[in-house]
């Protein structure tokens, strides 16, 4: 076997390594954070970056941030628990323990309903530290009186996300020229689900065989009778109710991961034991993979606003970064779609999913972006790194140059590949 054939399979076997997580259950067990899947706040860690090869310095940053923490998305989180809660203690259907979840609940709620949906002082303060962790991580980048473009869903908490990431930024130069928008035709590219009827654009998908229901996974691996025998004397009384069971349970799930984010963390901390909080995590990681298994395909959009505006910097148009911030479910799809870490890897098996995807890598405030390089001496040699929540990331579609970098030209003829093999459905007249 010659050298280039060893090399070949060394970074192989490093990329698999590295998006193969067998340990997975392991770390939601032992830390509640991750547990909570996409309601759990960002981590913050403090990770060493690969120094570039020789000569190549950054000089810019496209990137896509999800809003920071929030009161949960939908009343439904709240109120699904405490209809049912109420009907069942009117049926005298609560345990002890249920009386006193539901009292506690009662007294919790008012605040989280009133405010369903909105950023929180934590989420401000992640995209604060992340600005100023991306300033100090890419000096370079934003060096003088440079240009940055910052765009935001028009979801009221992703506009308070950018402007505390903004403001920060400017903080630590007060010389960065920033450009706001937020407005319906921009969801194109950062929500392409909700741009605009007349601009909302489909594309043909993959034909990936069918996989085990949701139902079926999630009776065979969550812990129903323990967690709603806790709470009900008669659990079956849900399988008649409104959404059944799993939909009772989802929301319980939803709304212990996210609470902490606004409140005490101890305060229901009592439910779940931690192979309760794992099976429950495990079972609606694997409702997303669902949803992002055809639509990663929407995200095509996306895609193509992160090579344009890539091309446009490199290109000579002025601007430092551009900088986006939306929404989980996009950010998913999006690494979905190529294949970040193996992200996008479709098992045979329910079971292999967590494997591959986990839910716990789009937290609340989460962030991506692409790191773009240039030498000197080879002005149109771009590279590029990828981070993933500020560690770098691989891309097993493509042979890196070195570490973690890779050419942009690469990616560019990646990108175009998806785009041609997954091409838009004309809209019918």
């Amino acid at each position: 076997m010659n050298k280039r054939i060893l090399t070949a399979a060394a970074v192989l076997l490093t990329l698999t390594a590295a998006a193969q997580n067998y340990s997975v259950l392991d770390e939601v067990r032992t830390d509640a954070r991750k547990a909570a899947g996409i309601e759990g706040p960002y981590i913050f860690e403090t990770t060493a970056l690969t120094p570039s090869p020789k000569g190549y310095k950054p000089f810019y940053i496209s990137h896509y941030g999800r809003h920071g923490s929030r009161y949960s998305w939908t009343t439904k989180t709240y109120t699904t628990l405490l209809t049912a809660l109420n009907d069942a203690k009117k049926a005298d259907n609560l345990t002890a323990y249920g009386e006193d979840f539901l009292s506690r609940l009662e007294a919790f709620s008012p605040i989280p309903l009133e405010n369903t949906g909105d950023l929180v002082p934590l989420g401000a303060e992640q995209h604060e530290r992340l600005a100023k962790e991306m300033y100090e991580a890419f000096p370079k980048v934003f060096k003088g009186s440079c240009k940055v473009d910052a765009r935001s869903s028009t979801t009221a908490r992703c506009g308070i996300s950018m402007a505390a990431f903004c403001t920060s930024l400017q903080k630590q130069n007060p010389g960065i020229s920033i450009s706001f928008s937020s407005n319906h035709m921009g969801m194109r590219e950062l929500v392409p689900t909700s741009a605009p009827s007349a601009y909302k654009r489909t594309f043909k998908g993959a034909d990936y065989p069918e996989m085990e229901s949701l139902s079926s996974f999630s009776h065979r691996v969550a812990d129903y009778q323990g967690i709603l025998g806790k709470l009900f004397k008669d659990p079956s009384f849900l399988k008649n109710y409104d959404g059944g069971e799993t939909f009772f349970l989802e929301k319980l799930y939803y709304f212990i991961g996210s609470y902490p984010n606004y409140s005490d963390p101890a305060l229901f901390s009592d439910l779940l034991t931690p192979e309760q909080h794992a099976g429950l995590w495990e079972v609606f990681n694997y409702s997303l993979f669902l949803a992002n298994k055809a639509g990663r395909f929407n995200m095509i959009p996306l895609l193509e606003d992160f090579v344009s505006k890539a091309d446009g910097a490199i290109e000579g148009n002025g601007i430092a970064a551009d900088l986006r911030f939306g929404h989980d479910f996009v950010m998913e799809a999006f690494n979905c779609l190529i294949n970040t870490d193996g992200y996008g890897t479709v098992p045979q098996k329910a079971d292999d999913v967590k494997y591959w995807f986990q839910s716990y890598r789009v937290p609340m405030a989460a962030t991506i972006m692409f790191v773009l390089y240039r030498s000197p001496r080879h002005p149109s040699d771009i590279l590029f790194k990828f981070l993933w929540n500020g560690k770098e990331a691989a891309f097993p579609d493509l042979e890196p140059v070195s570490g973690p970098y890779y050419r942009w030209s690469d990616f560019h003829s990646f990108a175009e590949k998806i785009i041609r093999d997954y091409p838009e459905i004309p809209k019918e007249d």
